[in-house]
């Protein structure tokens, strides 16, 4: 393998600059078919950039069939065939990132929990404890169901009793739906047994913040919660 000049990225789309640098490399034989890339904390480096942007390119190249990963082995090159431009790479690109979704729900959920605490009804607080019971017991079988978790916070946003806070958890519904990268990082994290169990006590605490009607105590354990699942997408 030859040397790899990466150039340090700077702008709001860093992963889809660093897609396009390593696609590049493979493309033109830098990195070949079987080769192995450099780690992520290596990339990172080179890059210099944190570890989001690194993962979500990677994670971008692996779902078109670029690279692949081995547990504990590393990132290699599968096919250096693929081109730039095709239509399953710009569909991947265009897509809302899976940083910028969490980014958007670290800023509005604590908000919109504050006003759920304040405003939630007996009928709104009878729908989470029924929603959080079935969480419970998904739990307790050793499952992570993701519609599950959705529910549960648009069922918050729908306790603020706020129109505008409703729309705005449904559109970041919809970007996790459509992009297939949040999947793919969430399925490697988020999902796994040890977050599980944190995640569900995680969302019990935000159910009986609200129930108390302790709008402070809600916002902390939701920007507590924001940013733990930022801190497992990317640091995991």
């Amino acid at each position: 393998m030859r040397t790899i000049n990466f150039i340090p990225v700077s702008s709001k789309k860093l992963y889809i600059q660093i897609y396009n640098q390593i696609l590049s490399e493979i493309e033109v034989g830098v990195v070949k078919e079987g080769e192995k890339l450099p780690s992520e904390r290596e990339l990172c480096e080179l890059f210099n950039v944190s570890r989001a942007p690194v993962r979500q390119a990677l994670s971008a190249l692996e779902l078109n069939g670029v690279i692949y990963s081995r547990q504990g082995e590393g990132i290699f090159v599968k096919n250096s065939k693929v081109l730039t431009g095709n239509f399953q790479t710009s569909f991947f690109l265009k897509l809302i990132s899976p940083e910028d979704i969490v980014e958007a729900r670290m800023s509005i959920e604590p908000l919109i929990i504050e006003f759920a605490a304040l405003r939630a009804t007996d009928d709104d607080i009878k729908a989470l404890q029924k929603t959080i019971k079935k969480m419970e017991e998904e739990t307790k079988s050793g499952v992570y169901v993701p519609e599950t978790d959705e529910t549960l916070h648009k069922q918050i946003a729908e306790a603020s009793h706020n129109d505008l806070f409703i729309k705005f958890m449904s559109a970041i519904s919809n970007a996790m739906k459509q992009q297939e990268m949040w999947h793919f990082i969430r399925d490697r994290t988020v999902t796994r047994p040890d977050y599980r169990d944190i995640n569900f006590k995680e969302h019990l605490s935000l159910i009986k913040a609200i129930e108390e009607h302790n709008a402070k105590k809600a916002v902390e354990l939701m920007t507590s919660h924001m940013e733990n699942l930022y801190e497992r997408y990317w640091k995991a």
